[in-house]
């Protein structure tokens, strides 16, 4: 009978296997540059769309203030090699400081909250980056006062890091992950449509904020659709 002796590893070669298993499995400081650079180019393509949805309930101008603000990311971010969480720090106070209205302070704060979920990481695994959205929804929820139901980014934002938190405790890979944020945050941009809006310059309007796709909402879900895109590709 013919018996296979078992292979054997050194303990070292079995953590160097370790290390590469899961550093393939992380997503590196690149990775979020190249997420930032994607939010730059998704807002510049969207930016007409959005202001129309903001023309209907706000102050016509979100997609415009969106282009701009991470358009200055870039610019700040560019030949720079900061740590992961010092990027993201970057990120959050650029956009304070250059986005008009109140997707300025919402989104720098989220990404300020961001960068400290990340402090002191060097790459992130899955649960770093839901851990990360997780810490940037309450950072707006906390900043802006508003909860699902409201008719604000909150919508699409809440339910999407809920589904994220889902997945992830059932084991599912990041792709799987990621995409169960964003099709919650779509349909979340979806379900707030018929809502009267109760925060922002849109519960000016009352009743007759129904029926209009809410822009924050609606830059939420083109977020999360990057992350996707360029964490999990």
């Amino acid at each position: 009978m013919l018996v296979i002796p078992p292979i054997s590893y050194r303990s070292g070669t079995l953590r160097m296997i370790y290390r590469r298993v899961s550093t393939a499995l992380m997503t590196s400081k690149q990775q979020v540059f190249e997420w930032l650079q994607m939010l730059a180019q998704v807002y510049a393509e969207n930016k007409t769309h959005l202001t129309q949805l903001d023309s209907a309930i706000g102050d016509a101008d979100h997609g415009i203030n969106m282009a701009r603000g991470f358009a200055a990311v870039i610019e700040k971010l560019s030949g720079q090699d900061q740590p992961l969480g010092a990027a993201l720090k970057t990120t959050g106070m650029t956009l304070v400081q250059s986005v008009g209205g109140a997707a300025g302070p919402l989104y720098g704060t989220f990404f300020l909250r961001a960068a400290g979920s990340c402090r002191d990481k060097t790459a992130l695994e899955p649960q770093d980056i839901v851990g990360m959205f997780e810490a940037g929804v309450d950072g707006v929820r906390q900043r802006g006062k508003a909860e699902p139901g409201d008719k604000t980014m909150i919508d699409a934002l809440d339910p999407a890091v809920d589904a994220m938190k889902k997945a992830l405790a059932a084991g599912q890979d990041l792709k799987s992950i990621l995409e169960k944020g964003r099709a919650a945050a779509e349909q979340g941009v979806q379900d707030s449509i018929p809502l009267v809006a109760r925060k922002g310059r849109a519960s000016y309007l009352g009743e007759r904020s129904a029926g209009h796709q809410d822009p924050g909402a609606t830059s939420s879900h083109l977020m999360l659709k990057a992350a996707l895109e360029t964490f999990a590709s």
